[in-house]
């Protein structure tokens, strides 16, 4: 057994946001806190057509590519700014509160790190809907980091 199996994980939910690179800011000082490695996951979905329309593979292997382009951004920019942490990066297909609970329920996870708000269209709210999901249905300790 190799020394990242026995050691924690903290997986951090990024959307490329400023509250999700708050979270992420959070889960690296945390990682290092507690000599965790740390698992940067973000979500894509191909977008929905109630009208039978398919995505071709070429625009799915678009939209992961921009996922993952907004995955390596947002760590490099928490990453200048904070502790050196081992972070992995994860770009998975799915909804943001489903790849998310998938990812916490991997085993060694001690720990799921979302920010308050994403990139949803309800500014006032104070909690959106994916870090309310994952707060009621994780496997494990759920921390909501909140902006300033």
């Amino acid at each position: 057994m190799t020394d990242e199996q026995t050691r924690e994980k903290i997986v951090a939910g990024v959307d490329g946001s400023e509250q999700s690179r708050r979270a992420l800011r959070w889960a690296m000082r945390q990682a290092e806190l507690t000599g965790a490695v740390l698992e940067a996951v973000i979500a894509w979905e191909p977008p929905f057509s109630g009208w039978g329309g398919n995505v071709r593979p070429d625009e799915e292997n678009a939209l992961a590519d921009q996922a993952r382009k907004v995955l390596v951004e947002s760590i490099e920019k928490v990453s200048d700014s904070g502790p050196a942490v081992e972070v992995t990066a994860r770009v998975l297909e799915g909804t943001p509160a489903q790849v998310l609970l998938k990812a916490a329920a991997d085993d060694g996870v001690a720990l799921l790190v979302v920010g308050s708000r994403g990139l949803g269209g309800f500014t006032g709210a104070l909690l959106g809907s994916v870090g309310q999901h994952c707060a009621q249905h994780a496997p494990c300790p759920v921390v909501i980091v909140r902006g300033p």
